[in-house]
């Protein structure tokens, strides 16, 4: 959901094997002789070596809260916030009291022991961290570092425009990141080569969550899509690991372009390519994007009242989405396209999630769920808008557009 780019969690890194009494972290030269400890094992388990050792230096927490401010306000600037905020408002993925810039920086300024800036190139320790809880970021922000010496990680991320194929890209650099510090932290077994590992990984940092309270207080798309890139692009480069393309990253064309294929690589291994849609009528938009399969699932978790989003459910047969937020005198509008991989699946969204979604009536408003085709495939639209929107006459049309 974020163009924030991720900073990790310290909760997130941790191994479950890990014990020991805190120290603190306090001065540059500290922070340099830590990160040439690990700089031999997280060469190691990445697989290849850096071509210089990364800067590093000491941050307080208020310098990190103010470069969290600036680097939310970069990537994700009043106009883009709002248009976000507006259209999981209206989806019922945010409560309509919730801020989402104050909420963010403060979900981001929990616990944070270090990070990497790509801006800088430099490797950021918080003073006062807990010496352990710093060791265990930095081998993962350790890993963004060595990323970053061959890789394009800004037009990587600023480059993507679609909401969905971002939350993929960072899957695969977050996913590779966590996947190595893991291993750095258990260097005489590949803990996570055991299928039963992820399971309890996954208890671990669910267990974690109850400590960090603006965390365990979040809304459940928060919370779901903060974890992703972590949790399961971790494991999708798991799986990598055992394709005949482990010695490669999946990176240029082989980018992961959905959640999708994150969470079901057996459809990128089918080169199963979302579709793209483009608004072909209506009045201008004041923001437009998709969810993707991640956050639709997430969507029809909250529409249950789940407190969190099944594991092990099958593909929903998600083709590609956009959806359109529109300003009117009367409040906001959105209208909200899915193509489907097939009529059954378009039927089961109709019946599940979709009749959910129509069910929660707001004050003033009209929804309306529809089956449609767009360049003859089974597709959904839903609406919802003040009764009086003009749009209602003839809402706003979406055709394919060219793959990009």
């Amino acid at each position: 959901m974020m163009r924030l780019r991720q900073l990790a969690f310290a909760a997130l890194v941790i191994s479950i094997a890990c014990r020991g009494e805190p120290a603190r972290a306090q001065r540059d030269d500290d922070m340099a002789r830590l990160v040439d400890s690990l700089k031999p094992a997280v060469e190691r388990a990445a697989g290849f070596k850096f071509k210089h050792t990364p800067r590093s230096a000491q941050r307080s927490r208020e310098q990190v809260r103010a470069y969290l401010i600036n680097k939310l306000h970069q990537e994700l600037p009043p106009a883009r916030m709002h248009g976000i905020e507006t259209a999981y408002r209206l989806l019922t993925l945010l409560p309509d009291t919730l801020a989402l810039e104050p909420l963010l920086l403060d979900l981001y300024s929990e616990q944070v022991a270090g990070y990497y800036d790509p801006d800088s190139t430099t490797l950021f320790g918080v003073t006062g961290a807990d010496r352990l809880q710093l060791r265990l970021v930095l081998a993962h922000e350790m890993v963004h570092a060595l990323q970053g010496q061959y890789l394009p990680l800004d037009s990587i991320l600023h480059d993507i425009k679609s909401n969905d194929r971002l939350s993929a890209a960072q899957a695969v650099l977050e996913g590779q990141a966590t996947l190595v510090s893991i291993r750095v932290l258990s260097p005489d077994v590949d803990l996570t080569a055991q299928p039963e590992f992820w399971e309890a990984y996954e208890e671990q940092v669910e267990t974690q969550q109850e400590a960090m309270p603006v965390f365990a207080h979040a809304p459940l798309l928060i919370k779901e899509t903060l974890l992703f890139p972590y949790l399961d692009g971790a494991q999708f480069m798991q799986w990598w690991g055992t394709t005949p393309l482990k010695d490669s990253l999946p990176i240029g064309a082989r980018m992961p372009r959905s959640t999708e294929q994150i969470l079901t690589p057996e459809r990128y291994l089918k080169r199963d390519q979302p579709v793209a849609l483009r608004f072909s009528s209506g009045p201008t938009r004041m923001y437009e994007d998709g969810l993707g399969e991640l956050e639709i699932r997430i969507l029809d978790s909250q529409l249950r009242g789940d407190v969190d989003v099944p594991k092990e459910i099958p593909p929903i047969g998600w083709g590609g989405d956009l959806y359109g937020v529109y300003d009117t005198p009367q409040g906001a509008a959105l209208v909200w396209y899915i193509v489907w991989d097939d009529a059954a699946s378009a039927d089961r969204f109709m019946r599940g999630t979709g009749s959910r979604l129509r069910a929660r009536e707001r004050r003033g408003y009209r929804l309306d769920l529809a089956r449609v085709e767009i360049g003859g495939k089974p597709a959904t639209r839903f609406v919802t808008a003040p009764t009086g929107w003009a749009g209602w006459g003839e809402a706003p049309q979406v055709e394919l557009a060219p793959s990009r």
